[in-house]
């Protein structure tokens, strides 16, 4: 969808209209993909969508499928995605700009959790039906890039959008199974409804290894984020300064988050006796499940990295009366954040 500009007129204006048209296409392509029912987008026809756009874009593409994911050691991926006949993918996603204003280079990573039972540990039927959102931050990623490519900022971005369907079923993975991770960390699985966390994991550490100054992910990733700031308002953290710009973005462009703490008495309790590290703090049950959550995340990003998580838990998905720009509906957060920030690396560093 893009808006008719006329020729005369002033330049700046012109421009303006185009960004608001590629962005305006950006949301509504991500709220197309999270609306659709789960049965007709099951990981490998997402990323057949998401790879086709991003293609048509201009984007270079990869697509690992179950073979590759395997042989490549993305454990947390392929244990989410074994108990269900639709196999897991990660499609990975290059925009290189023409003339780079800097050397940074920005890695973006979104959840694809095309439908969440929550696995052995399943979830509760009553509401069950709108985990078909818990690939809002696949999809919000997926259209950001396309955004990128009609925006051509002057700096290197490189998304990662790992996708699974968490079912349970007799190959499915399991409470005290042990899963050796992208890069070898070991974690040990204490509950299979934290599912976001094996495959964001895995994608985080593929970035880092592909080399990257600035990692921005975000994702459905806790009922916690919920609990904490409502459903209007993302969780972020990460790298203080980073948390900063996120906010600070979210807050210019209508979608606002608010920057949470990475306690180490969080981190303490996720010790493991047979694993390099717990999924979930058992001590905790449920207390601080959104700091759990980017404490289990923080562990997957190289040091010398600035990084942030954002958990849209809440505000991907609203369920009530439309207000503001938002429908009812798939909303497309963040990707208005994520557009400005990748403009404000691009010009400032």
């Amino acid at each position: 969808m893009r808006l008719h500009v006329p020729d005369a007129g002033d330049a700046a204006a012109r421009a303006e209209i185009e960004r608001a048209s590629a962005l305006t296409a950006a949301v509504a392509r991500a709220r197309n993909w999270v609306n659709t029912a789960p049965n007709d987008l099951r990981p490998p026809a997402f990323a057949t969508l998401v790879a086709a756009a991003a293609t048509e874009a201009g984007l270079a593409v990869e697509v690992l499928d179950e073979t590759a994911l395997r042989t490549g050691g993305y454990g947390g991926i392929t244990a989410v995605g074994q108990g269900s006949e639709a196999p897991p993918r990660l499609v990975r996603i290059a925009y290189h700009p023409a003339d780079p204003a800097n050397g940074k280079r920005v890695a973006l990573v979104g959840k694809g959790i095309t439908f969440d039972t929550g696995g052995i540990s399943i979830k509760p039927a009553q509401g069950m039906w709108e985990m078909k959102s818990d690939m809002a931050g696949a999809a919000a990623v997926s259209a950001t890039m396309l955004a990128i490519a009609a925006l051509k900022p002057a700096v290197a971005v490189t998304a990662y959008v790992p996708m699974a369907e968490n079912m349970p079923s007799g190959t499915s993975y399991r409470p005290g199974d042990v899963v050796t991770m992208f890069g070898g960390k070991k974690v040990e699985v204490l509950n299979t409804d934290a599912e976001g966390r094996m495959i964001l994991g895995d994608a985080m550490s593929r970035a880092c290894a592909d080399g990257c100054e600035y990692l921005l992910e975000t994702s459905t990733l806790t009922g916690g984020q919920v609990i904490s700031l409502g459903k209007r308002i993302a969780g972020v953290m990460g790298t203080p300064e980073l948390c900063e710009r996120v906010r600070t973005a979210g807050d210019s462009v209508g979608e606002p988050a608010w920057p949470m703490p990475l306690p180490d008495d969080v981190r303490t309790g996720m010790d493991s006796d047979v694993a390099d590290i717990s999924q979930v703090n058992s001590s905790m049950d449920r207390a601080g499940q959104m700091l759990q959550g980017g404490v289990f995340l923080s562990e997957f990003v190289t040091d010398g990295v600035a990084w942030a998580h954002i958990d849209i838990a809440g505000p991907a998905y609203h369920t009530g009366d439309p207000f503001g720009y938002w429908p009812k509906g798939a909303t497309g957060v963040p990707i208005r954040t994520l557009v400005a920030l990748v403009e404000d690396i691009a010009a400032n560093g």
